[in-house]
């Protein structure tokens, strides 16, 4: 089986109990329009359409990565898993800004340039939506 077709398969899977695990977020008032499905259900099912796509229509040049790279892409679904643990506790702004660092640190990025792409996004991303856009995310027990 090629590997575009494997990955596929696995994102596929991946993004359905995305969405079953999605369709179970209440909150006790609706303090978004669209409440806090709509974003996770829209990624998952903009994922389920490309992991079909890759199904259907694989590129013929697919092969599997080198060893390197899959550490690696190993490396960034556990800092992705570690992203989701950690989000509440210490909320979007410090979350985000760390896991920018290891995902930039992953691609081959200085420290330099990560750390501040970390603050950049970090802050940044908090002001534009809770600020701007009214939607409501954790500051964390870090900043309380």
């Amino acid at each position: 089986m090629r590997a575009e077709r494997v990955f596929g398969l696995i994102w596929l899977l991946f993004s359905l109990a995305m969405a079953w695990m999605a369709t179970g977020f209440e909150v006790e008032f609706a303090y978004e329009p669209v409440g806090p499905k709509a974003w996770p259900l829209t990624l998952a099912g903009l994922m389920a359409i490309a992991s079909l796509i890759m199904l259907v229509r694989p590129h013929a040049a697919a092969a599997w990565p080198a060893a390197p790279v899959m550490i690696r892409i190993g490396l960034l679904i556990i800092a992705l898993l570690g992203y989701a643990w950690v989000f509440q506790w210490l909320g979007f702004p410090l979350a985000t800004a760390l896991m920018t660092v290891v995902v930039g640190r992953l691609f081959g990025g200085r420290w330099p340039a990560c750390l501040l792409a970390g603050v950049a996004m970090g802050g940044g991303l908090y002001f534009f939506f809770d600020r701007l856009l009214d939607v409501v995310l954790p500051l964390g027990r870090v900043f309380r």
